[in-house]
């Protein structure tokens, strides 16, 4: 019963039966519970995960206690602290389970190997990394160049409903403004 409800979540990649297969046999279905962190700041990350449910965020703590949070991170998408795992290294930001989530988790090590058994992989790796930087760039500019109204538009439009699931200091962060510009924000939107 585990790889049919396995193979259902996968298949939502659209991948090909060999490939589905091959990547049902390397992952694991794993329950992360709200505010627990599928990677800590400072570990050296040995996994990534898809997220079948649930939101995740990428959050920096400065040394101040101080939160920023990089990213947020919906079903349907692939969790990771990718440098960190390529470089053996200790990650610098944390990857925290805003909800309770279901994930398949992918062990680095098994990644390996099937990606150098089978091509395929490196072209679907591709793809993912080009989704992410292309996200990663949008979200730079919005940062550098868009006033917090603009982001807060964009925002809303890209996490419709998120605010009933996220708290108002996490979208707060995620926007690089304080709660209460939020607060503002949101006022002046309704009126």
């Amino acid at each position: 019963m585990e790889n049919e409800c396995k193979k259902s979540f996968l298949d939502q990649l659209g991948l090909p039966e060999k490939e589905l297969k091959e990547l049902a046999n390397i992952s694991e279905h794993r329950i992360i519970h709200k505010g627990n962190y599928f990677i800590s700041e400072g570990q050296i990350p040995r996994k990534m995960a898809f997220v079948i449910k649930g939101l995740f965020r990428y959050v920096y703590t400065h040394e101040n206690g101080n939160e920023f949070t990089k990213n947020i991170i919906s079903e349907k998408n692939f969790i990771s602290s990718y440098s960190a795992m390529i470089y053996n290294t200790a990650s610098y930001f944390s990857v925290e389970a805003l909800e309770d989530a279901e994930i398949f988790e992918i062990n680095y090590t098994d990644w390996l190997n099937i990606k150098e058994r089978n091509p395929f992989w490196n072209a679907f790796l591709v793809h993912i990394l080009e989704k992410a930087f292309c996200t990663k760039e949008k979200r730079e500019r919005e940062l550098l160049l868009l006033d917090a109204e603009k982001r807060y538009e964009i925002f809303v439009a890209e996490f419709p409903n998120i605010e009933n699931r996220v708290s108002q200091q996490i979208i707060a962060s995620y926007l690089g403004i304080q709660p209460e510009s939020l607060s503002r924000l949101k006022r002046k939107r309704k009126s």
